[in-house]
């Protein structure tokens, strides 16, 4: 089986790491710059509570060197894909598997329920034309990690990936990516509403991530201030709503959920480390994303509004 893991970052070298020793998969990774070269000379570094270990690891910044593969994980900000995707469509096949990005609303999101396309998300619907919905399995990439350096990545728990038809039926290929991530030592459950996995993937980003660039403290520091575990909650309560007006499901209670994300006590959230290292943050995805499904539901979503214009004045828009 042949998989490439598009973008070297957390969470491409975190599952490079554990899908490298697999037998059977010859395992690609895009790279480019400083993490191209620290992965072929070094390999991917993983480390976790557990310890730590180097894992060999080919790497590339040639994607059409690279034949047709079974299975693409596009692991990159999504404001990267637009660009990738001629690089991206090089690797595809009739038979390709695709996993998205999930930090966000997905592209996809209408595929099999009235193919209705997200110009918002999609503009020009171009990853719709080029990457064609049909090769999409959903998942969401629940990681809690960080690069320390170019190809080496520190998780502070354990992750998850869960996995899905949009259709919500069974399949022999989602059985497959399931096998393939499981022989990883990765958690990948099989779930019927990959839907309502991917609300609680961006409501989670949606509401902690600016809640943390904005206060530029990790999650514990956030949860040990009722006011803002309240603000964190009224933000919930908007876009749950929005999200149940579109036919969405939530899968476990804001409370749980909250408590969740919190455990996680020393985590800086993802778009605080982009902040504190001068990259370009990820949150448009996430506020275009409220506003895709509140435009269809006639909702409003004041509190995350505020939230977003305030965020807008503190960080940069990615290029």
């Amino acid at each position: 089986m042949r998989v490439t893991l598009y973008g070297a970052g957390a969470i491409g070298c975190y599952l490079a790491a554990h899908l490298a020793d697999v037998p059977g998969i010859e395992l690609s990774l895009i790279a480019r710059g400083a993490s191209l070269s620290a992965i072929r000379r070094n390999g991917i570094r993983l480390i976790t509570y557990q310890g730590e270990r180097e894992i060999a690891a080919f790497a590339t910044d040639d994607p059409a060197s690279l034949p047709v593969q079974d299975v693409v994980f596009i692991t990159l900000k999504a404001h990267q894909v637009a660009p990738a995707l001629d690089g991206i469509a090089s690797l595809l096949g009739p038979e390709t598997m695709v996993l998205p990005p999930s930090t966000g609303i997905p592209w996809w999101y209408f595929h099999t329920r009235g193919e209705r396309q997200l110009p918002r998300l999609d503009p020009l619907g171009m990853q719709w034309a080029m990457l064609r919905p049909e090769r999409v399995i959903g998942c969401t990439f629940w990681v809690g990690a960080d690069l320390s350096g170019p190809g080496e990545v520190y998780a502070a728990s354990d992750a998850a990936f869960p996995i899905g038809e949009p259709s919500g039926l069974p399949s022999a290929r989602i059985d497959r990516l399931h096998d393939l991530l499981t022989r990883a030592g990765l958690r990948a459950p099989i779930r019927a509403d990959i839907r309502a996995e991917i609300w609680a993937k961006m409501i989670n980003s949606l509401v902690w991530n600016p809640l943390a660039v904005l206060t530029g403290v990790t999650l514990g520091e956030l949860g040990s201030k009722p006011d803002i575990i309240a603000l964190a909650a009224a933000m919930m309560v908007e876009a749950e709503a929005v999200a149940q007006a579109v036919g969405a499901s939530m899968m476990t209670p804001a409370e749980k959920r909250i408590a969740w994300t919190l455990r996680a006590a020393s985590h800086k959230m993802s778009m605080l480390q982009d902040f504190e290292r001068g990259k370009p943050l990820e949150y448009p995805i996430l506020h275009e994303s409220i506003m895709a499904m509140r435009e269809l539901s006639g909702l409003t979503t004041p509190i995350i509004d505020r939230i977003y214009a305030l965020l807008s004045l503190r960080a940069p828009q990615p290029s």
